[in-house]
């Protein structure tokens, strides 16, 4: 079995340690920010994408005339579904 390689950052139970969230804390604040600003564009996106549709009625599309029926000849074969075993 393998084992991950240990890194002077996390203990044994791969929990950080107190030197990995010294590194960490400078960032900490710069990084909520950036991951807000990200998710507050995604979301704005979404909600545009979402209002510009909504608002399209779709009434200047034309809509086609359904096909005409052509008339079929009744079917005579026998009706056995996919798979199915015949029986004897």
């Amino acid at each position: 079995m393998a084992i991950i390689p240990r890194s002077s950052y996390y203990d044994a139970h791969y929990r950080q340690t107190a030197a990995l969230m010294r590194a960490r804390r400078p960032y900490l604040i710069r990084n909520i920010i950036t991951g807000s600003c990200i998710f507050g564009f995604a979301i704005g996106v979404y909600a545009f994408t979402i209002n510009a549709i909504s608002q399209d009625d779709f009434e200047d599309v034309p809509i086609p005339d359904a096909p005409a029926q052509t008339p079929h000849a009744p079917h005579t074969g026998t009706n056995s579904s996919a798979g199915a075993s015949p029986k004897h």
